[in-house]
């Protein structure tokens, strides 16, 4: 007797979620892709989801596609992987294709994202997790992968089919009883990079070749690190200084995502990273006056969402 496998819906066009719709379809699991990007939508329908790896492999895979959740058959489990400040409009759109007994899991960067999908869909129906990977969108459908992905997850009772469905598409997971120091050591790298290298133009390792900028990214990492202790929350590193400066270093070449939103005149995720901290050191009384300027200064170049 065969097992039918349930269906994921992955939430975003971009690099992350060609990824995760093309190996999760590779597992044999059926993937629709939704979002509001018209030529990546085109492309996945009519070739697949694509990856190019760094030994010069080249995969494809067949995905659905839905540019509104008319278009989506109901789903038992959903990964959202778009931009912060669309999760509002994703969270309207699970709430009328996520299965009643289903989970919808983020991934995404900075706080808050399951917090809005919580108020729209119950906290039993949400999880939340990080992702590190290396990836890149070369092209509409395509993305150039460096690295093997790895996702840590947050435990709840709904979760290990998903899980299974992830480690069966290659994916290294890992699960945390509290996942809320994987997220806040992702935010505290993401504060340290993100805002500067679009700020200055340049890609992560322009950090480390100027002294003020090095320690501007070295102070942001470490204002997240103290911002996270005064809430309890214990990092999975012990220096956020050392750690934002040894991701600088290893990828040294890549373009931060918000310097291609900030080239784009794209909105960035600067709210859910620096605004964020800034918020959050303000309730617990541990203020972050270098978040609140790259905050202040990023919304002052980018266009609103």
């Amino acid at each position: 007797m065969t097992i039918s496998k349930p269906s994921i819906h992955i939430y975003g066009t971009g690099a992350l979620g060609t990824l995760f719709a093309a190996r999760l379809s590779a597992a044999g699991y059926p993937v629709t892709v939704l979002g509001t990007w018209p030529e990546a939508l085109e492309a996945l329908a009519a070739r697949g989801a694509r990856i190019r790896w760094p030994d010069g492999r080249e995969e494809a895979h067949p995905v659905a596609v839905a540019a509104s959740p008319e278009e989506a058959a109901p789903a038992r489990y959903a990964i959202v992987l778009v931009k912060s400040w669309q999760t509002p409009r994703v969270a309207r759109w699970l709430q009328q294709t996520l299965a009643a007994d289903g989970l919808a899991l983020t991934l995404q960067n900075g706080l808050g994202n399951d917090e809005v999908l919580a108020e729209a869909l119950g906290h039993e129906r949400v999880a939340a997790g990080v992702t590190i990977v290396g990836a890149t969108v070369v092209a509409p459908g395509v993305v150039r992968v460096s690295g093997n992905p790895i996702v840590t997850l947050g435990e709840h009772p709904r979760l290990a089919p998903l899980q299974q469905a992830l480690a069966a598409g290659g994916f290294e997971v890992e699960t945390r009883a509290d996942v809320r120091g994987v997220i806040w050591g992702k935010l505290a790298i993401n504060a340290g990079l993100n805002p500067l290298t679009a700020l200055l133009g340049v890609p992560n390792g322009g950090l480390l070749e100027d002294p003020a900028a090095r320690l501007f990214m070295r102070r942001a990492a470490q204002e997240v690190a103290a911002v996270a202790a005064a809430q309890g929350i214990t990092l999975p590193y012990d220096d956020a200084a050392a750690a934002v400066e040894d991701i600088a270093r290893r990828t040294a070449p890549n373009l931060s995502s918000m310097l291609q939103d900030l080239r784009r005149g794209a909105p960035t995720e600067i709210d859910a990273i620096c605004g964020a901290v800034a918020r959050r050191g303000r309730e617990v009384g541990t203020p972050a006056p270098l978040n609140e300027a790259l905050w202040a200064m990023i919304r002052e170049r980018v266009a609103k969402p």
